[in-house]
């Protein structure tokens, strides 16, 4: 039975490939010059960036199966899982990582932005594909923070300088995802399509009387997609996020019902998962200006 290897430290990191550690809290690594590996699942409890320049077969990333093709580019944030089965063979690795520890981010500006880089909780399946313009670009970032680490001197100016190319590093990733959105756009809208006619069938199902409004979660389970991933598709493809998106679908449906039915206020409540009518009437109010019972009159 496999095993799954817990990272804790940059140092048990660079043991792994076998490269020597030039900084306690942060590393560079070029596959092709580290030794060669088994396979295995690895608990990253440090941030990595990963990008593979040759396929390597089926990793377990979360809960998702991932085909890791060539120029494929993963980012793992403290807590996820990801890797193979060992196969019993070693393997040459290929491509880079970038993996720091969240204290080299202590005090920095980083440290109270890095959570707006939503693609560290996306799925495998929504990795980056980079261009080799692109990839020339992160390699380029990469090449910064190793010249950093070999610097015969390590001066105050060095951290700051480290943590400012690992920033730039990953806003040319969001900028690398913004176009990844856009020249995938036959299938962005058809996971649109797919999303609508998803709360759609919800409503009309039934369900929130039973199971509540739906979730964000729920939505993007069902589209085999991180929440995350969806609600930055949404906004950029709509320029509205996935809950703003379920919260007008649960408005044009209570309008409806309002307007529609004979219905009492709390019987439509109810009816769309709302836990108490009181609830319901200041939702209601908060978005049209008006209580059901005075948008039913006007």
């Amino acid at each position: 039975m496999n095993e799954i290897m817990k990272i804790d430290t940059v140092q048990q990191y660079n043991d792994y490939f076998g490269m020597d550690t030039l900084h306690p809290l942060v590393t560079v690594i070029e596959g092709r010059k580290g030794k060669p590996l088994h396979f295995c699942k690895k608990l990253y409890n440090i941030y990595a960036i990963l990008i593979k320049d040759t396929d390597c077969g089926s990793l377990k990333y979360g809960r998702s199966l991932y085909d890791y093709q060539q120029g494929a580019m993963l980012f793992l944030a403290p807590g996820q899982v990801m890797g193979s089965e060992d196969d019993g063979q070693l393997h040459q690795p290929e491509g880079w990582v970038l993996a720091f520890h969240p204290e080299l981010l202590r005090g920095t500006p980083l440290a109270r932005s890095i959570k707006d880089y939503t693609y560290f909780s996306y799925n495998a399946n929504e990795a980056l594909h980079l261009s080799t313009a692109e990839r020339q670009t992160i390699i380029g970032c990469l090449e910064k923070i190793r010249e950093e680490l070999q610097s015969p001197v390590f001066d105050k100016h060095s951290r700051s300088l480290i943590v400012d190319n690992v920033k730039l590093l990953l806003d040319y990733c969001i900028r690398f995802y913004d176009r990844q959105f856009i020249t995938r756009e036959n299938l962005n809208s058809d996971i649109l399509a797919r999303f609508e006619t998803l709360l759609d069938d919800y409503f009309r199902s039934g369900k929130p009387a039973t199971e509540g409004l739906p979730t964000v979660q729920y939505c993007a389970d069902k589209l085999c997609l991180s929440s995350n991933y969806l609600s930055d598709l949404l906004k950029k493809e709509t320029g509205e996020s996935a809950l703003k998106h379920i919260q007008q679908k649960t408005l044009e449906m209570a309008k409806e019902q309002v307007f529609g039915t004979g219905k009492s206020v709390s019987e439509i409540a109810y009816g769309l998962g709302f836990q108490y009518p009181q609830h319901f009437s200041r939702w209601f109010k908060k978005q049209t200006g008006m209580t059901p019972n005075e948008y039913r009159v006007q």
